[in-house]
């Protein structure tokens, strides 16, 4: 059976009906990136790419391509034993490397001599991402958002969650979620790191995103947070943004107290280590200055997060965060209000079912 490249636009809208899509990219490159659902099998890995890589620079490229060779032989001889000895004959395999498809190519010609029906993504990797970044504001533009807003503390993610928690009923969807702080690993703000969860990188976000937009119904709503146009180190697509911008609003509103005591809850990770908190709220120092942030570590020290808290509610994210609202979402200021009965998970999870029987 022949080698059949397919084109990368092709891929992208066909991902789903292969079997398995597997990446034959160093653990590094796959690392930054791949396609949803990607396995990582190495042609050849992180050292020896570099190994291979030197050869070409100190030696010549004849003696490199044959040491590449022996070690891109032994691996894909490991990946067959491994991973491919219980597979049917009619299994379906997408492949693709960086770009040239030497990786890839050397792995889909053993697998289609094996009688395996494998397609090969014609220019790699760098051809399905230029696909996916012109792909995303089509799909963009084919959705209605719903954008729920709301001060800083409201619970707007805990409402996006108690949404994505609900079923489908017999006559009922399950209602379609987007959120782009639990694709980022951030909450979205200069306190928003998450201990122990590095952010993906921008383009590994923006796969995830793509992933995300392409499942969505376009003839239902999707939910999704009113975010700034970067979630910690990530930035939101542009078509993506500018949809979410123009989009109907719900505006959700709780009580200072309540807000404070959600925060403190969501965020229990700074109350615990006060120290990894004292740190993050260097960050505010442009903003609020040396005096301010010095006070507000201070309290921290002294085990009154509360305190902190509350004052950077008010002295800091709301002022900020309504200022962003009227100069960005053009349809904020009619947003309907909707509010939880508290801040307790079981009464947003109530007002995520009211919102859906409307």
């Amino acid at each position: 059976m022949s080698l059949s490249p397919i084109p990368a636009a092709e891929a992208l809208q066909q991902l789903d009906s292969f079997d398995t899509i597997i990446d034959a990219r160093t653990e590094a490159e796959f690392d930054e990136d791949h396609l949803p659902a990607a396995l990582n099998w190495p042609t050849l890995n992180n050292a020896q790419r570099i190994e291979v890589g030197t050869m070409y620079k100190q030696i010549n490229a004849f003696e490199a391509k044959k040491r590449g060779a022996a070690m891109a032989a032994a691996n894909i001889s490991a990946h067959i034993i491994q991973h491919v000895m219980d597979k049917p004959r009619d299994w379906k395999p997408l492949t693709y490397c960086w770009r040239g498809g030497k990786r890839s190519g050397s792995l889909s010609l053993i697998l289609s001599e094996i009688g395996f029906n494998v397609r090969i993504i014609d220019g790699g990797y760098k051809a399905f991402r230029v696909a996916l970044v012109e792909d995303i504001p089509r799909l963009v533009e084919k959705l209605n958002f719903i954008v729920i807003c709301g001060p800083t503390g409201s619970g707007k993610t805990r409402l996006l969650q108690a949404l994505a928690s609900l079923p489908a009923t017999e006559d009922k969807a399950a209602p379609q979620v987007l959120d782009l702080e639990d694709l980022a690993n951030h909450r979205s703000s200069v306190l928003g790191v998450l201990p122990g969860l590095p952010q993906p990188t921008q383009k590994a976000y923006d796969t995830l995103v793509w992933n995300a937009l392409r499942r969505f119904d376009p003839t239902r709503p999707v939910y999704v947070e009113s975010e700034s146009k970067k979630v910690g180190n990530v930035v939101v697509p542009v078509s993506l943004m500018d949809k979410m911008r123009s989009s109907t609003c719900l505006n959700v509103q709780l009580p200072l107290e309540e807000r404070v005591t959600l925060l403190l809850e969501d965020y229990d990770f700074f109350v615990k280590d006060t120290a990894f908190f004292c740190d993050r709220l260097e960050a505010l120092v442009c903003a609020r200055g040396h005096d301010v942030v010095k006070r507000w570590q201070a309290l921290a020290q002294a085990n009154d997060c509360e305190t902190v808290v509350r004052e950077l509610l008010i002295d800091h994210y709301d002022p900020v965060y309504f200022a962003s609202m009227k100069r960005n979402f053009k349809n904020y200021g009619a947003a309907k209000l909707i509010a939880p009965k508290d801040h307790h998970r079981p009464s947003i999870f109530e007002l995520a079912c009211d919102l859906t029987l409307q």
